[in-house]
């Protein structure tokens, strides 16, 4: 049987949240976030630009946010299912996602996820300073991050599956050997070769013959 790697966007994706939005609520400015997110979720805007002018808005919040955001993290149905069967047919899952590690790192963790990459935000005297560390983590990072860990892995892209919802992922899913749309904006309906509608992640196993 083939091995398989899973890449997953995060927000929407592997879970049901805006990880930038519940901070946005926590800062005040989730209404200009969200607005912001709707644009570049729909390749409207750049999305670096977006991050930046969204990670902005949060400055001042105390580091301590971040534990009270993880206990809002909701994890999309079927992700236990799919990790389980993708492992246990010899592949990997992995995410990489324009949100952020702080808050990722112990979700990917405990799903037993093999890989996983994101953005870090900027703290100073434990507060928020509105800013990034790091390299950005946009759509052109996302497809480099696919190839590496195929490398790593050892599969060839033809055996890369690619899974995401908005403008951002249409990098990794243009390289990748399946791009699913999940619950998808409008330009990634428009390029997936899949799209699955029901918010189940699950139903990605059925594609690789994995399952049904």
């Amino acid at each position: 049987m083939p091995r398989f790697l899973v890449v997953l966007d995060v927000d929407s994706t592997l879970i049901e949240n805006e990880v930038i939005e519940l901070l946005a609520a926590r800062a005040g400015s989730l209404a200009e976030v969200e607005e912001i997110t709707r644009q570049a979720m729909n390749g409207e805007l750049d999305f670096e630009e977006s991050l930046r002018a969204r990670v902005s808005t949060l400055a001042g919040l105390p580091e301590s946010v971040f534990g009270d955001i993880a206990a809002q993290v909701v994890v999309t149905t079927g992700v236990a299912e799919l990790v389980a069967g993708i492992t246990a047919a010899g592949g990997r899952v992995g995410v990489v996602s324009g949100g952020f590690h702080e808050v990722i790192d112990p979700v990917a963790a405990a799903l037993g996820l093999h890989y996983w990459r994101a953005n870090r935000l900027g703290v100073v005297d434990g507060r928020l300073n509105g800013g990034l560390v790091g390299p950005i983590i946009d759509g052109a990072a996302k497809a480099t991050t696919l190839r590496e860990w195929a490398a790593d892995f050892d599969v060839p892209l033809s055996r890369t599956v690619a899974v995401g919802d908005g403008a951002n992922d249409l990098p990794m899913m243009a390289i990748a050997g399946l791009a699913v749309g999940f619950d998808a904006k409008a330009p990634v309906r428009d390029r997936a070769g899949v799209l699955i509608d029901a918010r189940d992640l699950s139903q990605v196993l059925p594609l690789l013959g994995l399952r049904g």
